[in-house]
């Protein structure tokens, strides 16, 4: 995006905002690559216990699910910022999935199956859809894509509420959240000004929001309460949710 310095509009302020555009669509893909790395902690803790205790398989088949569409999407739109780094999300999410399936117990194999297919349902459905709609298979997935994140924003709700609840923040982790207040930031820059693209900017917007929304609560209420009642959960992995709109 070019944009001129006007007598309302100093040309350094100008000339700080073109450097801004391109900071930002430089970190972009980056930062959605460093937020699909953030569940591997958790993976690899996985492979050292040789279980998945309580862990959900969602996260990691809906990682896969998610990134393939923005893939898609980014192929088609011609945005290789968009399918070069959720290309990695797809690898990281099948790597997930399949140490998840190799340690979880005997009783899973049936949800396992099911998360599978549905997978399979999504990924299928999707390369149909451009063989069979063409012309209009971008905006069909870029809004499928959308729709997604939406969904995928469920769960920092839950975390925020338990926030408010308990009035602890152990729950969120800190630097994570920034991790995706940078990334849900860098691609809302990039999609509102540089592609001019409302499947990028939108959900991204809306989980710079939610990120907000954390970094705010975790200054007001801390982690001091959590650390006496012992009641804070679990770290929520959600920023590849965030993070992976693109």
């Amino acid at each position: 995006m070019r944009l001129h310095a006007t007598s309302s509009l100093p040309y350094i302020i100008v000339t700080m905002m073109q450097s801004l555009l391109t900071l930002c669509s430089t970190l972009a893909p980056y930062c959605g690559v460093l937020c699909f790395l953030a569940p591997m902690p958790t993976i690899l803790q996985v492979s050292r216990d040789k279980s998945t205790g309580a862990l959900p398989l969602l996260p990691y088949s809906s990682m896969i699910c998610n990134s393939f569409v923005w893939v898609m999407y980014g192929f088609l739109k011609n945005l290789p910022s968009v399918y070069c780094s959720n290309a990695v999300g797809v690898i990281l999410g099948i790597y997930y999935f399949r140490t998840y399936s190799s340690y979880c117990s005997m009783g899973a194999a049936k949800q396992i199956r099911m998360h599978l297919r549905g997978s399979a349902c999504i990924i299928v459905g999707n390369l149909c859809l451009v063989q069979i709609l063409r012309d209009m298979a971008a905006e069909i997935i870029g809004k499928e894509g959308v729709f997604y994140c939406i969904v995928l924003f469920a769960s920092p709700l839950v975390a925020l509420k338990h926030v408010l609840e308990t009035k602890s923040a152990t729950s969120i982790p800190l630097p994570f959240t920034i991790a995706c207040f940078v990334n849900c930031f860098c691609w809302s820059m990039t999609g509102w000004f540089t592609m001019k693209d409302f499947n990028i900017y939108f959900p991204n917007l809306l989980g710079l929001s939610c990120a907000c929304a954390q970094l705010v609560l975790k200054g007001v209420y801390g982690d001091e309460r959590g650390k006496r009642s012992g009641s804070g959960l679990p770290n929520f992995e959600l920023g590849y949710k965030q993070i992976e709109v693109t």
